[in-house]
């Protein structure tokens, strides 16, 4: 099979998966008030079961560099998608708190390790094409928890009883996994280099990230970061602060998740012409922009406008977070782990970290601290540059024409799949 068409389908399978990683994420979002409902929970115990999957997430995340490292990708990959979706029929099941916990644990370390595996699958695949695509398989995640949401929604408006509805989503998402998973890429991370013919080290299992990791780990830090206050507060900040009605409310978040999904769907067009850095450096600018208008406004209409801003400003950041992981040291598996876990990371302690300051303080205040954060993810850019390794360095935006390279390559002029 010509190495053009094996890429395409590899693109197209790893689109695939990303949508519906996503789309267990959407589905399950919709069901926690009947899960709730159902076991009686408050608010306050709801949270602290909710921080369950975070912990069980970033908890496993090395873990998963090192299956990454030894396994081959393809099987690997289906294997951890597979264990994704059939977490998703779980959390309905549990018959008292702390048995959810515990589900919600394993769903979390089941969300995270499949994450690691898929990112290093597109990393690779990029890496193979040359160009950027990173933005768009994360812009089909977004997609898919879309669609997963819409999907949740129409069951809980039906009245579908919680257990059946998410035992039949995981199990047409694991067939639809496992189908997509048979056109990755089948590589593995302890492979030789082709050039060196070398392979990297195995990663321990819990180290501390390097100096060039970690800055581009506290890039993804400040986005995550900007992102899920955003998610979680964006709603409250219209009804407390410009006075919105719920229905109005609710078009904060919907503002801010359809313009992050189509910034990420037309990111990889605007990295490759303008690269990593200075994507970065204007997605900072847009949000800083965004979080100064829903800071000082006292409206509603603004401060839509203001979160479509963030939303759109933070579009890029994590995917090309990941890209640049993937091109320090030796070990990519154990890089993106790291840099998912410093990110994520983040996204657990937003939502508490906001509620403190607004207590203390105010909403708007707290705000203030995402923007400020925003600036910072601008400003610290500058660690996603690609590191130079000689003349034939390759960067995605940038394919480089390596000696005896044929006609079935992709390059800037041919047709890709769509992602």
């Amino acid at each position: 099979m010509p190495r053009f068409s094996r890429l395409a389908r590899a693109r197209l399978a790893v689109s695939a998966v990303f949508a519906i990683h996503g789309a267990v994420v959407g589905n399950f979002a919709t069901r926690i008030p009947w899960i709730s409902d159902r076991l009686h929970v408050d608010p306050g115990a709801l949270g602290l079961a909710l921080i369950a999957p975070a912990i069980g997430s970033i908890a496993t995340m090395p873990m998963a560099a090192r299956l990454v490292h030894r396994y081959r990708s393809r099987p690997l990959t289906r294997i951890l998608l597979l264990a994704w979706c059939a977490s998703l029929a779980l959390p309905a099941l549990a018959p008292n708190f702390p048995v959810l916990c515990l589900v919600l644990l394993g769903y979390g370390a089941a969300a995270g390790m499949a994450d690691v595996a898929m990112n290093a699958q597109g990393v690779v695949v990029e890496q193979q094409y040359g160009r950027s695509i990173m933005s768009g398989l994360h812009g089909m995640w977004s997609i898919g928890g879309l669609v997963g949401s819409a999907v949740g929604a129409l069951a809980a408006h039906w009245g579908v009883d919680a257990r059946l509805h998410l035992a039949v989503a995981a199990a047409v998402l694991a067939v639809l996994g496992w189908f997509a998973g048979s056109g990755l890429l089948d590589t593995r991370g302890s492979d030789a280099d082709p050039v060196t013919g070398t392979g990297p080290e195995r990663p321990p299992l819990f180290a501390l990230p390097s100096k060039a990791v970690l800055l581009i780990g506290l890039v993804g830090f400040c986005a995550v970061f900007a992102e899920g206050a955003s998610g979680d507060w964006s709603a409250v900040y219209l009804t407390r602060v410009t006075a919105a009605d719920p229905g109005l409310a609710a078009l904060a978040y919907t503002g801010f998740s359809f313009a992050m999904t189509a910034g990420r769907l037309a990111g990889d067009a605007v990295v490759r012409r303008v690269g990593p850095v200075a994507c970065v450096r204007v997605g900072g600018l847009t949000a800083f922009a965004g979080g100064l208008l829903v800071l000082f406004s006292r409206a509603p209409g603004p401060a839509v406008a203001g979160f479509a801003l963030l939303g759109l400003g933070v579009a890029v950041v994590v995917p090309l977070v990941f890209a640049a992981a993937a091109r320090v040291g030796s070990n990519p598996g154990h890089a993106i782990a790291a840099v998912a876990t410093i990110a994520y990371g983040s996204g657990l302690a937003a939502p508490g970290i906001v509620g403190g300051i607004a207590h203390a303080f105010s909403l708007p205040v707290a705000f203030g601290v995402v923007t400020a954060l925003c600036a910072a993810m601008g400003l610290g850019a500058v660690a996603l540059r690609p590191p130079v390794t000689g003349a034939a360095a390759v960067v995605p935006g940038q394919r480089a024409a390596p000696a005896g390279a044929t006609s079935d390559e992709p390059t800037d002029s041919e047709p890709v799949a769509s992602g």
